[in-house]
């Protein structure tokens, strides 16, 4: 079982992936990292999809909660 791949969905954020990973867009790029996990966007809002940059967080101002 320590072969398997582990992913897991977080609600309104990333899918997570236990690294090291290869992704292949659908215009034949492939992404590689070695991280020991990924965080993959599912909101498309991230400006380095496929890998999440956080986009998707609500954007908060000093002073409002």
């Amino acid at each position: 079982m320590a072969d398997e791949t582990r992913i897991r969905m977080v609600a309104g954020g990333p899918i997570l992936v236990e690294g090291p990973v290869e992704i292949t867009l659908d215009d034949g790029r492939v992404i590689r990292s070695d991280r020991f996990m990924v965080a993959l966007c599912a909101c498309r809002r991230s400006r380095t999809y496929p890998i999440c940059d956080t986009s998707h967080r609500p954007k908060h101002r000093r002073g409002e909660s």
